[in-house]
């Protein structure tokens, strides 16, 4: 074996190999070594997976970095004996579901059968649902835990372990670390419990399904508006995904009767044939329904990701062309819409609240405070939405919220993002604008108009591997050692590290602390503030290996006509402020 692996990728491997491990995934390491991959094996062995914002994620493979029986048996068995010690008087209960990615319905019976081991009673999907349904479902059957496996919008080779606590909302601080702490303390596959108790098992499925989708039904405002634009043109993609299970469901619940299914996407299927990334963000991933929109001249295109967590929407503008919204226009839409129909239904009492992340545009900011509506800011993260909504349940009532990476929530029967219902919510929101003669573009010119045109722009830098992220801690250090005297003209007046948990004033010097709590800890994110209104954001992913980079710009829209050339400067002021920062 060479000598050019760390001491401690070589110890990992050397315990796979002399454990209680299969002799398939043996020989796949042994033939790793043979053919000397040792980047690969660096990777595969340099660490152990870990919860970040969004559970465990990684690539399919043997090792101790990538997502495998083992890997996925070791976090269930931690987590299992996490929830014995959380709850040592009780019958513990756990739902289970799982997305369309390749060996998801494996993992997700494996992790059955190890709960069930554990002597806890599992509630397990008989097949694939969204990620939104497994956080109702938690609620709906009073459980004291969830998880469903799937690896979001991620290339096909990833797949994920998404935990969730009793709320329905993904686990957050102390028991993400200390479910991490215990599956830590598993040291060997022998500790794992694989042997799984039928009775203890239980499938669900349609009963479920019609409760999650009652939910989504109440969350409607205008059912008048909905009947006289039921036969509004809808393409829907669930992109190889689990929407097609309940998209289209919702949408007839609330009275859409003209929804055009794009057929060669709707099979479910882990490969993802027909995209490169299965990812709505992605303009490829969105073209088979745009050109099918574009065929039968349709007034809306939606489509999800594989666990039909978020959404992306495709409108006509005032030239007739079709564009994509991106995550920021749609969330303000959403928010725009629920809080104009909220206060003509007389039902905006002093006592409602918005909740999105830091950074998400703050277009969404301004819009609440018109309508005298709290708007919380937390980290990146819907756990941490949830959060939000927890700590305020009987004072304050939680209307909609979003983050910019295409994920919303209507209501708060779901604590987590989900396109189930934010695909009913942008259908009425698209019908009640052409009710009144306008199409979706229209809608969203006018909320630009009466609040500014915010622009945001994102570059997301892939550092893949043990080099990679010590490659993204280093940038963030730097960022914050060698902060710039100016950028793209405008002085930075304000730095918000949520590291340090500190706002300093870069004017005066006056440091204030940052205030924990309502979805806000430490975390590892930076934000300057420009003397102009501009705003740039760093984060390292915690789903990722990727450091992403925000920035905001905004200007007044004087008029409809004026759209594209306002979208033209911002968009240079943007590229200008990226180039400034060395991230082009």
């Amino acid at each position: 074996m060479s000598t050019g692996l760390d001491a401690l990728t070589q110890t990992n491997i050397d315990a796979w190999l002399s454990g209680n491990y299969d002799e398939e995934t043996k020989a796949k390491i042994r033939q790793l070594i043979d053919e000397g991959k040792e980047t690969e094996l660096t990777d595969s062995f340099y660490k152990a997976l870990e919860f970040g914002t969004g559970g465990m994620r990684g690539e399919m493979g043997v090792g101790s970095n990538r997502m495998n029986k083992y890997t996925v048996g070791a976090a269930t068995q931690g987590f299992s004996n996490y929830l014995k010690k959380s709850f040592p008087d009780k019958e513990i209960k756990v739902a289970i579901a799982h997305d369309s990615r390749n060996n998801s319905p494996f993992f997700a019976r494996t992790c059955a059968d190890i709960f069930s081991a554990n002597g806890i009673k599992v509630y397990l999907f008989s097949a694939l649902r969204p990620t939104p349904e497994l956080s109702f479902a938690v609620r709906y059957l009073g459980c004291d835990a969830g998880l469903v496996i799937t690896a979001s919008h991620n290339p096909r080779e990833y797949n994920g372990y998404k935990a969730y606590w009793g709320d329905g909302s993904q686990v957050v601080a102390p028991h993400d670390k200390n479910i991490v702490t215990e599956v830590n303390n598993i040291t060997s596959v022998d500790d794992i419990n694989f042997a799984g108790n039928e009775a203890l098992i239980t499938l669900i499925d349609e009963e479920i399904d019609t409760e999650y989708l009652k939910t989504i039904q109440k969350n409607s405002i205008n059912p008048a508006v909905i009947e006289r634009q039921k036969d509004l043109k809808i393409v829907y993609s669930s992109i190889h995904g689990t929407g097609i299970t309940l998209v289209p469901k919702a949408l007839a619940l609330l009275g859409f009767e003209n929804v055009n299914v794009v057929e060669a996407q709707a099979e479910p299927n882990g490969d993802f044939p027909t995209v490169v990334y299965p990812n709505p963000e992605e303009t490829e991933a969105m073209n088979l329904a745009v050109n099918l929109a574009k065929e039968i001249d349709a007034d809306l295109v939606i489509a999800t990701d594989p666990d039909a967590d978020r959404v992306g929407a495709a409108v006509k503008n005032a030239a007739g062309d079709w564009v994509l919204l991106n995550g920021n226009q749609m969330a303000s839409l959403i928010i725009y819409y629920l809080l104009d129909a909220w206060e003509k239904a007389g039902k905006l009492t002093g006592k409602e609240f918005v909740a999105k992340t830091i950074v998400t545009t703050d277009i969404i900011d301004k819009i609440c405070a018109s309508k005298g509506v709290n708007c919380y800011n937390t980290l990146t993260g819907f756990k941490y939405i949830a959060a939000v909504i927890r700590e305020l349940e009987g004072q304050e009532q939680f209307i909609g919220g979003g983050e910019e990476s295409y994920g919303y929530l209507i209501g708060d029967a779901v604590r987590d993002k989900d396109a189930v219902a934010s695909c009913a919510m942008i259908a009425e929101l698209t019908a009640y604008a052409k009710d009144n003669g306008k199409s979706l573009f229209d809608f969203l010119t006018e909320m630009y108009q009466t609040h500014n045109f915010y622009y945001e722009g994102l570059i997301s830098l892939t550092k893949k591997g043990k080099a990679g992220a010590e490659e993204i801690q280093q940038m963030m250090a730097n960022l914050r050692a060698n902060l710039p005297a100016s950028v793209a003209g405008s002085e930075p007046v304000q730095v918000l590290d949520y590291k340090a948990l500190t706002a300093t004033d870069l004017k005066t010097g006056d440091v204030t602390p940052i205030a924990v709590g309502l979805g806000v800890e430490a975390s590892n994110v930076i934000q300057l503030i420009l003397a102009d209104g501009s705003k740039v954001s760093a984060r390292p992913s915690g789903t990722e290996p990727k450091i992403k980079f925000y920035v905001s710009v905004n200007a007044p829209l004087t008029s409809p006509s004026a759209f594209y050339e306002t979208f033209e400067q911002m968009k240079a002021k943007v590229s200008a402020i990226q180039e400034d920062l060395g991230l082009k």
